[in-house]
């Protein structure tokens, strides 16, 4: 520990989900997409040559800045591509935020990476308790002294989605604020703020490959921003990586956005699927909010959220639980394919017997 800066010694780091090797898991702690992703990337990767490996790829990403834009209604210079989302998100508290001032603000129960980002590069922030509902309370965010808001939208860990028109109330009252949509389970609840980038300038939308487009693997997320946003993440990449998306990431996600058939279908798949799960939970006598995202928020019920964790995770089963106040009377669960929520089930109904 001697070589260590003090930084080194006293940040607390963001706890990834479990990524367990030791023996074969049913897997519903860190969100990913249980379905495989569309065809067209499999064949993206066969075409990657090796003259795309040999050479650095463009820094901007240009190919897949043009995707995404055409995907969202945008043009190239409203796009910001990065090395996942959690890229993009960590280069916006030095690109918005000074380590003097009001800061950002965020709710207390929310993406934990926040506070992580925000203690890291030395920004002040304030946290904002959810409501009794566990719903994001943004009259009380709207009233806190600060530079900019963080908001994920539907909220992790609780899946709680916010309406466009609640949204965009907030961002045009926000005025010379910056809110920073963390929209990373979108695509399951379909209210995106993306088109209204155009219509103002303090508003940053982020979203990820990771979850709807079953590439978490691949490590890709994009922010749609007014240019003058997108330059300022751009000068902050540039102080770090030049390179964060790299040729076979620019060619599989490309080729990923021009499957909408298959992204709308397998997404369908996991919002149908998500209900039956959630009726079942609630028939086993688990208080489940109702989610806008591909898990659900599960707890209350005859076991602690630490008991149903450990005993699925003994059973082969994971699902994702924080020891915190509030948290740990619930675990968060993925929304698998069928067959691997009814072994959950089965798994579920044998321990709270």
């Amino acid at each position: 520990m001697q070589f260590l800066s003090r930084k080194a010694r006293t940040v607390l780091p963001y706890t990834a989900g479990e990524q367990l090797r030791d023996r074969q898991y049913v897997k519903l702690n860190t969100n990913e997409n249980p379905y495989p992703p569309s065809p067209r990337v499999t064949e993206a990767l066969a075409r990657v040559a090796g003259d795309d490996l040999r050479r650095y790829p463009r820094p901007d990403a240009g190919l897949l800045r043009a995707a995404v834009a055409e995907r969202e209604g945008v043009s190239p210079e409203n796009v910001f591509c990065g090395n996942g989302s959690d890229e993009v998100l960590a280069l916006s508290f030095p690109a918005f935020f000074d380590g003097d001032g009001a800061g950002a603000c965020f709710a207390d129960i929310t993406y934990s990476f926040y506070e992580v980002f925000a203690s890291f590069f030395g920004i002040p922030h304030t946290v904002v308790p959810l409501r009794g509902d566990f719903t994001l309370d943004l009259a009380a965010m709207q009233q806190t002294p600060c530079r900019g808001y963080y908001i994920a939208n539907p909220n992790a860990p609780t899946g709680i989605g916010v309406h466009r028109d609640a949204m965009e109330a907030f961002v045009a009252a926000a005025k010379d604020k910056i809110v920073i949509a963390d929209e990373a389970y979108m695509d399951f609840f379909g209210e995106s703020l993306a088109p209204l980038t155009k219509r103002y300038p303090n508003l940053l939308v982020v979203k990820t490959f990771s979850k709807s487009y079953s590439l978490a693997g691949i490590r890709c997320g994009y922010a749609v921003g007014d240019a003058a946003l997108i330059e300022g993440l751009f000068r902050m990449k540039d102080c770090f990586n030049s390179y964060p998306v790299d040729a076979v990431c620019e060619a599989v996600c490309t080729a990923a956005l021009s499957d909408e058939g298959y992204h709308q279908r397998t997404t369908a798949r996991i919002v149908q699927e998500r209900e039956r799960l959630r009726g079942a939970l609630l028939a086993l006598g688990f208080t489940v909010p109702k989610s806008d995202a591909n898990f659900l928020f599960a707890g209350r019920a005859a076991r602690s959220g630490k008991e149903i964790y450990t005993r699925l995770k003994q059973e082969g089963v994971l699902v994702r639980f924080w020891d915190k106040p509030v948290l740990r009377d619930f675990c968060r669960i993925t929304v698998g394919t069928p067959e691997e929520n009814d072994v959950l089930l089965q798994k579920l109904e044998n321990i709270l017997k």
